[in-house]
């Protein structure tokens, strides 16, 4: 089955939507802190049940859809025409979002993870010596991490628009040279 563009779009779109989603609500649902529970020479904590971390990992799953399917659209061949690479990367626009797409999924997958992984480990690790409070991860991190899988997404979706406007004229430039041969470029 061939995709076009406006599908592609939507998948981006709606799994960045949803790991927006997934993180502010994991942000929301957090826990501020454990209840500590003096034992001898130990502090036992004890956590409210809550589902910080399935969803900080569902909102990591979704920006990773949204990263992998933003990134195939550049390169699919749409109407069975690929393009070379070096023809989209021409392009100083294009180059310059499909870089600042690439540094924002890597961004919001590490304020994702950070978090998520620092709170399972808090939640297996709960017993302590010499320590009287029981930590949570860092407040704020969830949620900007959800923000920040928005704006990749935002900057995938324009680079997919930068990409077709590249794919166009890369097509109606083989078409007008004369030097071109069944649509191939000779050097």
């Amino acid at each position: 089955m061939a995709l076009s563009i406006k599908q592609f779009s939507l998948i981006v779109a709606f799994s960045s939507v949803l790991s927006f989603i997934f993180g502010v609500v994991a942000e929301n649902k957090k826990p501020a802190a454990g209840i500590p529970v003096p034992g001898i020479g130990v502090v036992m904590c004890k956590y409210p049940s809550d589902p910080t971390v399935v969803l900080g990992y569902l909102s990591l799953a979704f920006l990773l859809v949204s990263t992998v399917f933003g990134l195939w659209s550049l390169f699919y061949p749409y109407k069975g025409k690929s393009i070379p690479q070096g023809a989209l990367f021409r392009s100083t626009t294009f180059m310059v979002f499909f870089n600042i797409a690439l540094f924002t999924a890597g961004l919001a997958a590490a304020l994702l993870l950070w978090p998520t992984l620092t709170e399972q480990f808090h939640l297996m690790h709960n017993v302590h010596r010499n320590k009287s409070d029981c930590p949570t991860a860092k407040t704020g991190l969830l949620g900007g991490g959800a923000f920040v899988s928005l704006d990749s997404a935002l900057f995938w979706l324009v680079a997919l628009m930068l990409a077709d406007n590249a794919r166009e004229d890369y097509f109606e430039e083989v078409e007008k040279d004369p030097k071109t041969e069944h649509g191939q470029i000779t050097a």
